[in-house]
């Protein structure tokens, strides 16, 4: 098999249909195959998707939801391909995308992870897909929307440009197209992120473990971001916050002094709360 695309389903029927058809509506040049992992969502979507795709989509059925990394793991751990593409349920598959990056992936042996251009509803950028990693000081400029124009510390890399291709530290995990090879060394995505963060450590273990990670912006995927992540809002702050927290103490906490890391563990804490606190007086979608 040449590529393993892995889906994870959680109550959206619709939005995995319409990823899943973006992908079958196309032919290509290699062989492959389309997994969806349900992760026990508990409504009629799996049995849906099972009627409505048949034999050409393989299922596996989780017991329960512990989380993207461990829905995309109950995958990983069964497919024997060249590629896998890690791919948001949530997300429309343009022409020629997948082949042009399979292209690109067969030609540069060094590459062990690559990521396309990611449009959003609108049109614009999905910034998410190139950037650098996260440390404690852009994290801040970030965190508190603190203007940055130092291009050492531009985490999103918007001085880049959208439509070329180049190495990058970070794609993001709504399309990861991967080298098993690259994988198997890494390691697959740590579980202990529930949601968020499971990316960018990801593309840290297969960056130390010396492969590249490139940035294709001359081809695009859109993608819904949240639609499949409306519910539970304040789960999903404080996932995104706890995220923030595991990558941090696993990645650069042992490098950073005490001091530091009181502050950095304080700030998360903080930042935390106040954004739980303000979701109270949001209106519920």
């Amino acid at each position: 098999m040449d590529l393993s695309i892995v889906i994870v389903n959680y109550r959206t029927y619709e939005l995995t249909r319409d990823t899943v058809n973006s992908i079958l509506k196309y032919s290509y040049p290699f062989n492959y195959e389309i997994i969806v992992v349900d992760n026990a969502s508990g409504d009629d979507s799996l049995a849906r998707l099972r009627d409505y795709f048949k034999d050409n989509v393989k299922f596996i059925e989780s017991s329960e939801n512990r989380g993207f990394a461990v829905g995309n793991n109950h995958a990983l751990r069964q497919v024997n391909s060249d590629y896998v593409l890690l791919l948001n349920s949530d997300t429309v598959v343009w022409e020629n995308t997948l082949e042009n990056i399979y292209s690109y992936m067969e030609k540069h042996k060094d590459v062990g992870a690559c990521g396309c251009r990611v449009r959003l509803e609108n049109g614009e950028l999905d910034k998410a897909c190139k950037r650098t990693f996260p440390n404690v000081k852009n994290s801040f400029f970030r965190l508190f929307h603190i203007p940055n124009k130092s291009s050492d510390d531009n985490y999103n890399l918007t001085d880049l440009p959208d439509d070329e291709v180049y190495e990058i530290d970070c794609l993001t995990g709504a399309f990861m197209f991967i080298r098993k090879e690259a994988l198997d060394k890494a390691g697959l995505l740590d579980e202990t992120f529930f949601m968020y963060g499971e990316d960018i450590d990801l593309c840290y273990r297969i960056k130390e473990a010396g492969w590249k990670i490139v940035y294709y912006g001359k081809s695009s995927i859109t993608h819904l971001k949240g639609a499949s992540s409306k519910k539970q809002k304040s789960k999903l702050i404080y996932e995104f916050y706890h995220a923030m927290y595991i990558y941090y103490n696993k990645h650069h906490a042992n490098e950073s002094s005490f001091i530091v890391n009181i502050v950095v563990y304080l700030g998360m804490g903080v930042l935390c709360i106040l954004k739980l606190f303000l979701n109270l007086f949001k209106k519920r979608v």
